[in-house]
């Protein structure tokens, strides 16, 4: 199984990067994973919020395998402890498909992407920017695999 994480732009503070590549590159010893930084939109003045998420499912849309296991990183998806989660993961990980989680743009998600989505998953209740979601979702993607393979890195 191969986990991808699609997300709509770059990050942009250093402090993100930093804790997002220190999780990706201890995630590569557990799983096969791609991080695909899609780019923002330019002009964007001239677009409502529907077209915006509309340009940004296109996008999104053309990156996902028709085997692809698509999870949407939405503040309306399923909530998970983080036990939970390494479950869901372990349980998806015997499934032949591949996994897509997708972080959004700063709109949320286009119908088409919803439609095309197979699960939803909230981190939180609360809402956070699109860009610190990517540092939590690799942190408890990195947690999950830890949880499955006994390492003292969880503590409850």
């Amino acid at each position: 199984m191969k986990i991808t994480i699609l997300v709509i732009g770059k990050t942009e503070d250093d402090y993100l990067k930093q804790g997002i590549d220190k999780y990706i590159k201890r995630l590569k010893h557990y799983t096969k994973l791609e991080v695909i930084e899609l780019p923002e939109l330019k002009n964007t003045k001239a677009l409502s919020q529907d077209q915006q998420k509309a340009r940004e499912a296109e996008l999104l849309l053309k990156k996902i395998n028709a085997n692809d296991h698509v999870i949407l990183l939405d503040e309306r998806g399923s909530e998970f402890s983080s036990k939970q989660f390494a479950g869901y993961i372990d349980k998806r990980g015997h499934a032949a498909a591949d996994l897509v989680f997708i972080v959004g743009g700063p709109y949320g998600f286009d119908q088409d992407v919803y439609n095309r989505a197979n699960d939803k998953l909230s981190l939180s209740r609360m809402t956070f920017s699109h860009q610190m979601i990517r540092l939590f979702f690799v942190e408890q993607l990195y947690r999950a695999y830890t949880i499955l393979k006994g390492e003292p890195y969880h503590h409850e």
